[in-house]
């Protein structure tokens, strides 16, 4: 009797914390030199609650600076940057039960410097952004969750040089596919231009688009790129000015209009060499949008008019990371938690839902060298 009621008390036990730990959160990391990090990490978040728990090394990689999670939650894909030896980008299964991750393969990147993945909306596809080389590939996702070899790759270019020092190359640093699945989008900081690509799932290929490319002002350097949630907005933040533009979104041809283009500091607070942005994401009900501002250490929010698209700064809250590289908003919309480059680990913000504002939760989890954050919601 005393063993089976022993025998309910666990199982109730595990059930419980199966249950609170209801998402899982998956962090990149630099790997090497000075980083004390091996890999990626995976991490329990109860999304009642936004308490955090580690669960330990998912896997160890080289170098796993960004994290792309498929569709089916059965697969997580990252770059694997190896200073231009064997850039690559790794396909891995997911265990949803432990976090723990499997290899399956590896495949060349197609370019140098990789920085950056995404997979498409049916699952089929996983693109890629090669900084060094300013280039973007495509690869065909298997069933098993497996990569195939790249089915296409772009160069980008001509450079704007409008900044001799940072933009005499083309440098892209980001792609992302649209809500549809037909269009891609990739950032190029040396370009000051968004490349648009038409997006085949069937064959795994991208190419051009007409219109080919959205600009933003010389000179901006534009890095990461988020649609609003209904599709009909998007914003790239510019790393070299600290800005955010703002575009309207033709779905029908891949379009992108610009609607303005608004500083992601506090107002009064100067542009230095040392400032730049990093990540911009959308909350999930529409209504907010935030950009990491690295140097000034903060990540600022924005509200949304949902009729034009324009944007309100709100506030700049101060990261509590030191270069905020990326962030990640969970599904729920509920808990931000930053990612430091260069130190603090990961922190947890409470979103208030009417206001949009961050509130710190308190939690102080310690990972060297920071660089990503991905949320899988468990079935």
């Amino acid at each position: 009797m005393n063993h089976l009621r022993l025998l309910t008390t666990l199982l109730f036990y595990t059930v419980t914390v199966h249950a609170a730990n209801d998402q899982l959160v998956y962090v990149g990391t630099q790997t090497g030199g000075k980083s004390s990090s091996k890999g990626i990490y995976v991490y329990g978040l109860d999304s009642g609650t936004g308490k955090v728990e580690p669960m330990g090394l998912a896997a160890e990689a080289k170098n796993p600076t960004f994290l792309a999670i498929a569709p089916n939650k059965k697969f997580l894909f990252t770059v694997s940057d190896g200073d231009g030896k064997e850039d690559s980008v790794w396909s891995y299964s997911i265990d949803q039960q432990t976090g723990m991750l499997t290899l399956l393969n590896k495949q060349s990147s197609k370019g140098k410097g990789p920085c950056h993945v995404s997979v498409d909306a049916t699952g089929k596809v996983l693109m890629v952004a090669n900084y060094s080389s300013g280039s973007v590939a495509s690869l065909p996702i298997n069933d098993d969750g497996s990569l195939g070899e790249a089915a296409s790759s772009h160069h980008h270019g001509p450079a704007s040089n409008v900044d001799a020092g940072r933009q005499n190359a083309p440098y892209a640093h980001s792609i992302n596919p649209d809500k549809g699945g037909r269009f891609a989008f990739a950032c190029d900081l040396g370009c000051d231009k968004i490349f648009i690509y038409k997006l085949d799932p069937a064959s795994a290929k991208l190419t051009p688009n007409d219109p080919p490319f959205a600009s933003v002002p010389p000179g901006s350097g534009p890095r990461h790129f988020a649609f609003h949630p209904g599709g009909k907005f998007a914003w790239a933040n510019n790393e070299m000015t600290l800005t955010v533009t703002g575009f309207n979104y033709d779905a029908k041809n891949g379009a992108l209009t610009p609607i303005e283009t608004v500083s992601t500091l506090p107002p009064g607070v100067p542009v230095i060499p040392a400032y730049s942005t990093a990540e911009t994401l959308a909350l999930p009900n529409g209504k907010f949008v935030y950009v990491s501002n690295r140097g000034h250490d903060t990540i600022a929010c924005f509200s949304v008019n949902q009729t034009t698209g324009k944007l309100t700064f709100i506030e700049a809250v101060p990261s509590i990371v030191k270069i905020p590289r990326n962030f990640g908003i969970d599904p729920t919309g509920k808990w931000l938690i930053t990612a430091g480059n260069r130190g603090g680990g990961i922190r947890v913000f409470a979103i208030d839902q009417a206001t949009g504002k961050l509130k710190p939760t308190g939690q102080n989890i310690e990972v060297d060298a920071a660089m990503c954050v991905r949320f899988l919601k468990r079935d």
